[in-house]
């Protein structure tokens, strides 16, 4: 790889047409410079749209079964090269290495995969009513826009469906996690899809984003981020009436309730909490508890928090990495900071950096108790490990408490009466509600509510995104 980092368009490596701006990729466990990038400008969106366009007819004719030839060629090359990406991913924003190699980049070849089975159990066309025929068509040229948190998860998420079902595309990874994208995109060379399927650039939001997005030749955005960037896409696509397809921000809520599986539910869901140092947008950072068990609650809380320790990135071992660069770890302060002058009491962690690190965005995991529904820490979504614990009084006001929130992306339930888990998890506005530690498979719509966002990515319904729906009336004599 390159010290320079490359866009990528119309299956060439290249510079920016005049944009001389560059920014440095940093490792956040050192604080050194890992690499620099090339940053594109508005002239570079319009070529590699351009691309993107040019190559539509012919690669969206192409027989489904060879455009999943392609893709399982892009999984073998990924699979072969899969330890450059465990080693990038944990390089540009600090996972550690059990998490980059298990999670992190397994999800690149695991959502493909399985893009490639919802695609072959699809009905791509099928008869409706009397004498017309559905069909499903891919949707034309798409901008996939992806964060730094979990990124090669999203970008599989997006790339993956797009492919199959026939667009073509022009990714904008993360600024701070730029050299997973730039394997990502080596893999998809190397695997021989058609020049300007699939192009890349490099750049920020602030210089490319409204040029992408408001672009007249793209015909669908699908972005990850935050709540506030999804709405500024929202407007800038609007004027030419484009599809937005948007995963945002989550503060999911975690009801506890106080049965005989306290302890296991509690450690679970601090230990959730603090995957990946905090930073996933469905981590159940507000953890609900039924008020006869909350002492006791916080007391384990504390204990497992406690318990806790952060690391070097490159050591095995089940230890928490770095938040990924040094504004998300001042917000972070600055969150925490927050919460205790508004009078939540800290149980564990607090302000400032990690003991036992003198370089990196190491931050402390922290919990905070007694903390009230209307404070900033369990309103605004923090993206670090920071724990709020809640008391509430009954099963409705475990309800009312978990859907007060701006956001829906995801929920959680603990309790031994499966009954009630599953009538809490039915009245909760969340696009993923997870019983008793239970997690997602790869099939399964993911996406939110309310502010989460307005689409699903992940198999079928991940493909669904990239299509449109034509219905040819008299099709049949």
């Amino acid at each position: 790889m390159s010290d320079m980092l490359r866009s990528y368009i119309a299956g060439e490596w290249v510079l920016p047409l005049t944009s001389a701006a560059t920014v440095d990729a940093v490792n956040p466990a050192t604080e050194e410079r890992i690499a620099t990038i090339a940053l594109c400008g508005p002239d570079d969106v319009d070529r590699a749209v351009k691309a993107a366009r040019a190559a539509f007819q012919s690669y969206s004719a192409m027989p489904l079964d060879t455009r999943i030839g392609l893709v399982e060629r892009l999984i073998a090359v990924f699979q072969r090269r899969y330890d450059e990406m465990v080693q990038a991913i944990s390089n540009e924003m600090g996972a550690p290495y059990d998490l980059a190699h298990d999670a992190q980049a397994e999800c690149g070849p695991g959502h493909l995969g399985e893009t490639i089975k919802a695609a072959r159990a699809m009905e791509w066309e099928k008869p409706i009513g009397g004498k017309a025929m559905l069909v499903h068509e891919p949707i034309g040229v798409c901008v996939l826009i992806t964060p730094w948190n979990w990124p090669m998860n999203q970008i599989a998420a997006k790339v993956g469906p797009a492919l199959v079902a026939g667009c073509t595309m022009i990714l904008k990874p993360s600024e701070m996690a730029p050299l997973s994208a730039q394997l990502f995109a080596e893999f998809v060379d190397e695997a021989g899809f058609p020049a300007g399927v699939f192009n890349m650039l490099h750049g920020t939001g602030a210089a490319i984003g409204d040029a992408l997005t408001s672009h007249p030749q793209v015909d669908m955005v699908s972005f990850t981020g935050s709540t506030r960037a999804g709405i500024q896409i929202a407007k800038s696509a609007a004027d030419t009436v484009k599809r937005v397809s948007q995963e945002l921000g989550g503060k999911s809520p975690n009801i506890v309730f106080a049965d005989d599986g306290l302890e296991a539910a509690v450690t679970r869901g601090v230990l959730h909490c603090f995957g990946n140092s905090g930073q996933s947008c469905n981590a159940p950072t507000r953890m609900l508890v039924e008020a006869s068990a909350y002492d006791e609650a916080v007391a384990i809380a504390r204990r497992v928090a406690e318990k806790v320790t952060l690391g070097d990135p490159t050591a095995r071992g089940a230890h928490l990495g770095p938040v990924a660069s040094k504004a998300q770890y001042d917000k972070i302060q600055r969150l925490i900071e927050v919460a205790i002058d508004e009078g939540a009491t800290l149980v564990a962690g607090g302000p400032g950096r990690a003991e036992g690190f003198e370089r990196g965005y190491f931050a402390r995991p922290t919990v905070f108790a007694n903390v009230t529904n209307d404070m900033t820490i369990a309103r605004e979504e923090v993206f670090g490990p920071v724990l709020v614990m809640i008391a509430f009084k009954d099963e409705a006001d475990a309800i009312e408490i978990a859907n007060d929130t701006p956001y829906g992306l995801a929920a959680y339930v603990q309790s031994l009466d499966l009954d009630r888990a599953r009538r809490v998890g039915r009245q909760l506005h969340a696009g993923s509600v997870h019983l008793n530690g239970s997690g997602q498979d790869y099939c399964s719509p993911f996406g939110g509510y309310k502010q989460s966002g307005n689409g699903r990515e992940w198999g079928e319904w991940g493909l669904h995104d990239f299509l449109e729906v034509k219905v040819m009336n008299g099709y049949s004599a």
